[in-house]
């Protein structure tokens, strides 16, 4: 069984695949500081849950954009599951040709994805994750990722309120019932959501603009990705568990 394990900056996100599979699934927080015997005791403990054992693991792959856990991670790994897993970088197999001035200074998730999107859902595809920075990335038909904007992710720019201002209070990102808010906490809701979804419709349309391919597929991924999704026509997909199945794509190639 594949165990794929992609390092964001919020989460850890684990996915346990058995070939084409994606069984189980599980995140843990990213900001704790954890050594390689955590690691693996808290891997082994979870395998052990689901009624497996170490063994039935024969293959790890990973991604990560926090490069601080990536030695404990894999220490954990080596000793713990008895593999040394596959790190998703430069020279690795992805079927993507990764078209801009520094390809190696390319996040690994945004790779990832793109090969999910491009793979289960055909090019051209411009893939949206709305993780801690949201991204929106453009693959071309011919399997070429084209080009990229960033922006900060929903949360982000939430705290932002609350954490940059005196009197803001912390909120719930939700959709309010009406932008024509009438008090602080609702006034911010709505700053935020609507914001965040006039944000992404503008993106996604000057993209289209600006590339010429307006008939393109739009797959978005990413934790409030389905709540944003489901507010906006202009995204075709929501898929939660797109950059797990990037992983095993890209193990499967390797």
């Amino acid at each position: 069984m594949l165990f794929a394990i992609d390092v964001g900056n919020t989460n850890i996100t684990v996915g346990l695949f058995e070939k084409d599979k994606l069984k189980y699934t599980f995140r843990m927080t990213t900001g704790i500081s954890r050594t390689s015997d955590e690691y693996g005791m808290f891997f082994g403990d979870w395998l052990t849950l689901r009624g497996m054992k170490i063994d039935d693991i024969d293959s790890v792959i990973i991604s990560s954009v926090v490069p601080k856990v990536m030695h404990s991670l894999t220490s954990g790994i080596i000793k713990y599951l008895h593999q040394t897993p596959i790190i998703v970088g430069p020279g690795i197999k992805t079927g993507i040709n990764v078209a801009i001035p520094n390809p190696k200074a390319l996040g690994a998730d945004r790779l990832v994805d793109a090969v999910a999107a491009y793979e289960l859902y055909g090019g051209p595809v411009i893939v949206v994750d709305f993780g801690t920075a949201t991204t929106h990335d453009l693959v071309l038909a011919d399997g070429v990722f084209h080009s990229g904007v960033t922006t900060p992710g929903i949360r982000l720019a939430a705290s932002a309120l609350w954490t940059g201002t005196a009197k803001l209070p912390e909120i719930e990102i939700t959709k309010p019932d009406t932008i024509l808010a009438k008090d602080t906490v609702t006034s911010m809701q709505a700053g935020v959501f609507f914001g965040c979804i006039g944000q992404t419709e503008y993106i996604i349309e000057k993209i289209k603009k600006e590339s010429g391919l307006f008939d393109i597929k739009v797959v978005a991924t990413g934790g409030l990705g389905k709540l944003i999704s489901e507010n906006t026509d202009k995204i075709d997909v929501y898929d939660p568990n797109l950059t797990l199945q990037g992983l095993r794509l890209i193990y499967e190639k390797q």
